[in-house]
């Protein structure tokens, strides 16, 4: 297949939606040698975070001089993102032989009786076989949903599993309790791994460490309180931690300190565990990490940021950092959201931090709210909404609206970020054209 014809065909896989559990993987991965079995993981589960812990560790990895490769979902300016050696992309050539090979595999299966695997479970697969392929030293891998029947989950050499931030979402499949999403997300723990969380809500913790207990496995707690000299910023964030004075990272938003004390203890461990990793490679990953689409900022006078706040959670977060960082200024949001999340508690959230709210519908999603609706939704909340038919139309009615001291802030959902950064034509904080014939 040429890249036209694969990405055809992942694409009508993914119309097939996800199947939750093992055994579909299972098959695929046995048809293909088990590439996995040759491979050592990092695993990381949580709600929210787990990209940024994700983007900190493996950077720290890569500086370290070790071949990382990592995988991780949704992608925000390229498909082949999900796949990375060392933060290089799949290179399209290589994605469209691996594609034709699974798909004749897949097809085979379906032939055999078996369902045909998932978008999610091919792109598993695929990245395991490149991963083999490069020789990666470890790989840091990113659950898709909870855990314990996540695709991902079919790895067995698990050497440190990590817990970012867990809360409430994607109750229908997870469980409508904070114990039963821990306890779907701990299935990544296994025997003889290391486990290392974030502090967490004492519910979850409990179950998280019960869990480590019953498998023999080493739990080790990454609390923020234990940092300290923090200073938060935009553009650069500060701390200190584990005896380390004064660590700088450039992701923004209030919430990345705790993601990063979390990614420091991972390394602490794994230095502990065979991998030796200096203090000048700690630093320099910590501060050249990047993960698009999270308090990201694209533009300047006015700022323009986008953010992939989704759940209940990350929208707090979200205007907890809006408040910090722009107390005083004029914001206006751009907004558009997938219609099963909790939407109403991301207005609500949300809403009153906004002058004015422009609502999109999330292109080429056939979970996407339409704007229309959403917007009635928030004017429960917030009396001045427009609608845009198109992400051109409503980037150009928010720089309509933004003076130089405005603020713009397009989030709701991760699947739109790229297109709309494009269609914004402008640069990060760091110079990099994100416009229609830059990045992606």
């Amino acid at each position: 297949m040429n890249e036209r014809e694969a990405m055809e065909w992942i694409t009508e896989r993914g119309k097939a939606g996800s199947v939750y559990g093992l055994q579909t993987i299972r098959e695929l991965l046995s048809r293909l040698g088990n590439p996995q079995e040759h491979l050592r993981f990092i695993h990381i589960a949580g709600t929210n975070g787990k990209g940024s812990v994700l983007a900190f560790v493996s950077t720290i990895l890569k500086c370290a001089g070790y071949r990382v490769g990592r995988y991780i979902s949704p992608t925000i300016f390229s498909y082949r993102e999900r796949i990375q050696v060392s933060e290089r992309p799949i290179a399209k050539k290589r994605m469209c032989e691996l594609m034709t090979q699974l798909r004749k595999v897949s097809e085979a299966m379906e032939e055999d009786g078996w369902m045909q695997p998932t978008a999610f479970e091919i792109e598993t697969a695929m990245a395991f076989l490149y991963f083999v392929e490069k020789k990666c030293d470890i790989v840091v891998l990113e659950t898709g949903l909870g855990g314990r029947q996540d695709a991902t989950n079919i790895v067995e050499h698990t050497i440190m599993a990590v817990f970012a931030s867990i809360s409430m979402d994607h109750m229908a499949i997870l469980g409508d309790s904070l114990e039963k999403i821990a306890a779907e997300k701990s299935g990544i723990i296994k025997p003889g791994c290391v486990v290392v969380s974030m502090k967490q809500a004492d519910a979850a913790e409990q179950v998280l460490r019960a869990q480590a207990e019953k498998l023999g496995c080493p739990f080790v707690s990454a609390d923020i309180a234990g940092a300290s000299g923090i200073r938060y910023g935009l553009e650069k964030q500060r701390f200190s931690y584990a005896g380390y004075r004064n660590l700088e990272i450039t992701l923004a938003g209030i919430w990345q300190i705790e993601n990063a004390v979390l990614a420091v203890q991972v390394i602490e461990a794994l230095k502990e565990n065979g991998f030796p990793i200096r203090e000048k490679q700690l630093r320099e990953g910590l501060y050249t990490a990047r993960w698009p689409g999270r308090l990201t900022v694209i533009g300047r006078k006015p700022y323009f940021i986008v953010d992939g706040a989704h759940n209940e959670d990350a929208s707090q977060k979200l205007a907890d950092s809006l408040r910090f960082y722009f107390t005083n200024r004029r914001i206006i949001y751009i907004m558009g959201i997938l219609r099963d999340k909790e939407y109403e508690k991301i207005i609500r959230n949300t809403a009153e931090l906004a002058e004015q709210i422009i609502t999109i519908t999330p292109p080429d999603n056939p979970r996407a709210m339409h704007a229309y609706e959403l917007a009635q939704e928030v004017r429960r909340f917030h009396p001045s909404v427009t609608v845009a038919d198109s992400l051109a139309e409503a980037v150009e009615m928010s720089r309509l609206l933004a003076d130089q001291d405005s603020v713009i802030v397009a989030f709701g959902s991760l699947s739109f970020l790229g297109e709309l950064t494009r269609q914004a034509g402008i640069k990060d904080s760091r110079g990099d054209s994100y416009g229609k014939s830059g990045k992606g």
